[in-house]
């Protein structure tokens, strides 16, 4: 059986643990590889290479830091159909889906590829007699990325992306069920010029997530996964001195007004809520339709839309999505279905006795809708993080404004108007950190930035776009005077600019 093993020191690292963790493919239900789980001398070892490889790499000018951006960016396109069979063959999203995660990834590196003119500082000449004041921005130096299973492509680049350009050196540790792509990605930093130790991955479960966080070398970390292991990864980051981002769970709501393009909620919300088998933190899980006629003529539609959903193996390209990462999540999955069920919740659409011929040990599972879903129940207040809809119905806007301004998540919102106005109010008020307008996945571009609010981010600055790069960097404020001995008076005295 193939040992998926770690990236370090620019080379392929055999771990020594004797630990293993199973990487599944889920089209088919087998073990398909193991991967090696990191002891904590594994992670030192990386976190020495990145150290070692820091000085050099921080001092080589913004220019040339980008062009090994520029490199890398090539070469990811270059081999983006294997790089997207590798990662659909253990995640199990459909290969559309995977370029999708991929493409997402370089639009980061894109905006990365910019950073001589984003590290540019802040200058003022004349502050104060014969005084000129300016700031930097300058690399931690040893930095870290914990990433989840669902992106293995976009969040790590996300990541180290702006980590890296910026003048910092990487440790990836991703998800241990799809960990074949981020070496990958490490292998081919290297081929585009990045010096050994820039950009490592160790594998791991806990024990590599706590000597991260506890390594004295390692400055900060960037964290995506559930709320419960955020807050626990922002707590012990902090904790031990570090800066931190730890991105969680979400529950994200879609708003239906009554003017709004009904053809094109259906549409929306299709992609939204069962794409990529609903395993993404962005998805659109829940549905707000204001107003009984709304609520029953959207119900409607979805159950007659439902049908032609195409559940299939990753590379049926014909398929909307494919089966979810591992068996565990499915059973996960369906238990919560039955949850919803049990708590009262009108199951519409139940899609957990989806078997998909020829590949019945796969983790498949059909989509699901919900309708009359209430705040007060579990399945309503948790991430399923599966593809299962439900409907929450509300008399009017106030109350459908109310229900993700509550909620303990505060990803995404999304609203469906064709009222301005209303738009306008709603994108204001709402108490959630990204807000889609007639756009279902409010995902920001690139040189923007991505982060929630409430239980959905833990911290103060957000991931990519310039939140990124004042996350990656500190500041440095130089205060420089330079007397001219001819031209000032003997008797003359420093005195700093804003007393003078």
């Amino acid at each position: 059986m193939r040992d998926i093993n770690h990236f370090i020191d620019g080379a392929s690292f055999t771990g020594t643990s004797g630990r293993f963790g199973d990487v599944f493919n889920p089209n088919t239900g087998e073990v398909q590889a193991r991967v090696q789980l990191a002891t904590v001398a594994e992670m030192d070892r990386a976190v020495q290479s990145a150290q070692a490889a820091f000085e050099g790499w921080a001092s080589t000018n913004p220019q040339r830091r980008a062009r090994v951006m520029f490199e890398f960016k090539r070469l990811v396109e270059a081999n983006m159909n294997e790089l997207a069979e590798m990662l659909s063959s253990e995640h199990g999203k459909v290969i559309a889906d995977s370029r999708g995660d991929v493409q997402r990834g370089l639009e980061v590196i894109e905006f990365a590829c910019g950073i001589p003119h984003v590290l540019k500082g802040e200058y003022t000449h004349g502050a104060g007699p014969g005084i000129d004041v300016y700031a930097m921005r300058q690399p931690l130096g040893v930095v870290a990325g914990i990433t989840p299973f669902n992106f293995p492509a976009m969040i790590p680049m996300w990541m180290f992306g702006v980590a890296i350009a910026v003048g910092n050196t990487f440790i990836l540790k991703p998800s241990e069920r799809d960990p074949s792509l981020p070496v990958r990605l490490a292998e081919l930093m290297m081929e585009a010029g990045a010096p050994k130790g820039v950009l490592n991955v160790v594998h791991g479960d806990k024990v590599a997530v706590d000597a991260i966080l506890t390594h004295d070398l390692v400055h900060a970390v960037s964290f995506v996964g559930s709320s419960d292991i955020a807050h626990y990864v922002y707590q012990t980051g902090a904790a031990h001195g570090k800066r931190v981002q730890a991105m969680g769970g979400a529950k994200n709501h879609g708003i239906v007004l009554p003017d709004a393009d009904m053809d094109q909620v259906i549409k929306d919300l299709s992609g939204a809520a069962f794409g990529s088998a609903g395993e993404r933190c962005m998805a659109l899980p829940i549905v707000v339709p204001v107003g009984k006629k709304t609520a029953d003529e959207l119900r409607e539609r979805m159950v007659a839309e439902i049908p032609s959903m195409r559940v299939g193996v990753s590379t049926d390209d014909g398929a909307h999505y494919g089966p979810v990462v591992s068996a565990q999540h499915r059973d996960r999955i369906a238990n919560w279905i039955a949850t919803g069920v049990k708590e009262g919740a009108e199951l519409v659409v139940d899609g957990r006795d989806f078997s998909l011929q020829g590949h019945e040990k796969g983790f498949f599972i059909g989509p699901s809708l919900f309708d009359n879903v209430t705040p007060d129940m579990s399945a309503y207040k948790e991430e399923i993080f599966g593809p299962v809809l439900q409907i929450v119905r509300a008399a009017n806007f106030e109350e459908a404004l109310a229900l993700p301004s509550k909620h303990q998540y505060g990803n995404g919102v999304a609203i469906f108007t064709q009222n301005g106005r209303a738009a306008r109010d709603f994108a204001s008020r709402v108490n959630v950190g990204m807000v889609g307008i007639n756009v279902p996945i409010p995902v920001p571009v690139a040189y923007h930035t991505f982060g929630g609010w409430k239980r959905s981010a833990f911290g103060d600055t957000n991931q990519h776009g310039m939140e990124g790069v004042k996350f990656w960097t500190k500041v440095k404020t130089v205060t420089a005077r330079w007397p001219d001995s001819e031209l000032e008076h003997a008797d003359s005295s420093f005195v700093i600019p804003t007393m003078g």
